[in-house]
């Protein structure tokens, strides 16, 4: 039985109590549904007709060019705030404190301002005139430029501080550092919280139905003002069609970053071991009698003088290497 430092296994008291929450809470969600779904049917929300209009043309193709249009504010705000997240948190970890003070500034001053304030003084010119879709774009980037700057720093914070040292001892200077073992490191990370951050993005493309930019928020309010069935403006049917819309291109980028980090996981990394090979020639037995050593070969030349320790007799230097090699004794 594995145990964690931050997670109790619970027992059985605390089981059957976790059990019959679960139940209530449950019975409690589908009991609030099922409420949802008898007032709307009280309301004749649910007759054919009013569901009939998506089957216009029109409609649905003025529902599949926000759709476009949604996607395409999307693409720009999210590459754009990627970029300026790299801006920022290189300016956030400098060195020099002008500019470190500078990206603080900017960074706390944009993520404490909401949203849609930024959008709408960006939309009413309060930099120069803007259409509504680089308004829209330009708001969202800088507002999610700034937590995805967080979202890095905190990344290349929690590298171990062995590897950055490591890398300034190779002679690497700060800008190799970063973009060679720093941020890659980080990115990898948090990569879920990344894409994580970017579905938030796709949502808050809904705020440009307010400077009025043609997305979905925007169509499905068109949708449900200029088409009324017997009388009935079709707000409930479009506010369902759209929302499944959105949840769909959210659950599908939250399946992009699962899919992203499971893949990391199995990625091999480290050095390739190299398979064994058979040897280049077949080693032969060695002969008891050859000898070995430095002796084996540097053999006395023929009639050349014996040196001392070589059987001849013992001179007397008086060296240390001149001593006897055989025991030593009185001889009687």
């Amino acid at each position: 039985m594995s145990a964690s430092v931050l997670f109790d296994a619970p027992g059985p008291k605390a089981r059957v109590r976790n059990r019959i929450y679960s139940v209530v809470g449950t019975a409690a969600v589908l009991g609030l549904l099922v409420w949802v779904v008898l007032r709307l049917n009280e309301k004749g929300e649910f007759e054919g007709a009013l569901w009939d209009i998506f089957n216009y043309s029109g409609i649905r193709d003025n529902i599949f060019e926000a759709l476009l249009a949604t996607l395409k504010a999307f693409a720009f705000a999210g590459v754009l705030s990627l970029v300026f997240a790299v801006v920022l948190c290189v300016g956030r970890l400098s060195d020099h404190r002008p500019v470190r003070w500078a990206a603080v500034i900017f960074i706390d001053l944009f993520r404490s301002i909401p949203l849609l304030i930024t959008i709408f003084a960006l939309w009413v010119g309060i930099v120069g005139d803007m259409t509504p879709f680089w308004a829209l774009v330009l708001g969202l980037s800088i507002y999610n430029g700034c937590v995805q700057a967080e979202v890095l720093r905190a990344g290349i914070n929690a590298v171990p501080k062995g590897q950055r040292e490591a890398a300034y001892a190779l002679g690497l200077n700060k800008t190799q550092v970063m973009t060679s073992v720093l941020f890659p490191q980080a990115v990898r990370s948090m990569l879920p919280t990344i894409i994580s951050q970017l579905v938030v993005t796709l949502k808050d493309t809904s705020l440009g139905y307010m400077i009025l930019y043609p997305e979905l928020l925007y169509s499905a309010r068109l949708i449900a003002n200029n088409t009324p069935v017997n009388g009935t403006y079709p707000f409930v049917q479009t506010v369902v069609v759209v929302g499944a819309i959105y949840i769909a291109l959210c659950m599908a980028l939250s399946s992009l970053a699962t899919w992203i980090e499971k893949r990391g996981r199995r990625t091999k990394t480290g050095i390739v071991v190299a398979a064994a090979a058979e040897p280049a020639e077949t080693p032969g037995v060695l002969n008891a009698t050859t000898p070995l050593g430095p002796s084996a070969a540097a053999e006395p030349a023929a009639g050349a003088a014996p040196e001392a320790g070589d059987g001849g007799p013992k001179g007397g230097s008086g060296r240390p290497d001149d001593e006897p090699s055989g025991p030593v004794g009185k001889s009687n």
